[in-house]
């Protein structure tokens, strides 16, 4: 095993030798990069854990489970990502950043993704996993169309006002569920956001997206709300379902306004 998988795969081992002696534990599973074998010293863990009685999502309960696993310094549940069954652990010694998510085995055949079983009691996981088929969301390109010309509105407002700071977010959030997303297709990747974009995406479609990327300053961002949109059109007349209903008028009111910002 490579040098920089021991700490994970230690905190993995430990895990598992608690969960053995806990007759309530089902099974634990890795997913995320571990899947892939992409992890490296900077990865986080993701973890998911079966239990016959549900934790989640009393927090102090995943709290008082997660520091079983090692010393935990710090938690928080994902209710910021719409996720209450989620742990987000911070462990000492050494310092790991580890994502445990609580479900049931009822609970488990709905995924987006196919984790590794790493430990289960009777093959439970394993069952499921045949069972059942992971799904991740879809990408929706109606339902981006429908919206993306009223965020370049927003935006363009924003900086008119000379907000920058809200626009610079604002259009970090557009990167994260319109273009990183669609980038991540045109490479037949699933649309997650912006992550890897930088070794999964062509060097031409980087250099578009650098290209969104502004500093708190008027003329820059309007030439960042400028790129946003011709990165968006590039991905979408290519990627787009023939049925998709452009909104026509609204590009072209919005794009009328953004000469006069």
């Amino acid at each position: 095993m490579k040098d920089h998988l021991l700490p994970f795969q230690s905190f993995i081992d430990n895990a598992i030798a608690l969960l053995c002696n806990d007759p309530d534990a089902i099974g634990l599973a890795v997913g995320g990069s571990w899947i892939t074998g992409a992890m490296d010293a900077y990865s986080d863990l993701d973890l998911v854990l079966i239990t016959a009685n549900a934790v989640a999502p009393d927090e102090n309960a995943m709290r008082a489970y997660a520091s079983r696993f090692g010393t935990l310094l710090s938690s928080f549940r994902g209710d910021h990502v719409g996720e209450p069954r989620l742990l987000i652990a911070l462990y000492e010694s050494p310092l790991l950043h580890v994502d445990i998510k609580f479900l049931t085995i009822d609970e488990f055949d709905q995924r987006v993704e196919d984790p590794v079983i790493v430990w289960e009691r009777d093959g439970a996981l394993t069952s499921v996993l045949q069972q059942s088929q992971a799904l991740y969301p879809p990408f929706d390109y109606q339902r981006t169309e429908d919206r993306f010309w009223i965020w370049m509105h927003y935006a363009a407002l924003k900086v008119g006002r000379g907000e920058y700071f809200e626009a610079m977010d604002f259009l970090s959030f557009v990167r994260n569920v319109v273009l990183g997303p669609m980038l991540h297709l045109k490479k037949g990747s699933l649309p997650r956001g912006v992550r890897r974009l930088e070794t999964i995406a062509d060097p031409a479609d980087l250099v578009s997206l650098i290209q969104t990327i502004a500093t708190p300053d008027r003329n820059a961002l309007v030439d960042s709300l400028q790129a946003c949109v011709r990165l968006y059109l590039a991905l979408r007349d290519v990627q787009a379902p023939a049925a998709l209903h452009r909104n026509d008028a609204a590009q072209k009111a919005v794009m009328t306004y953004l000469t006069t910002v």
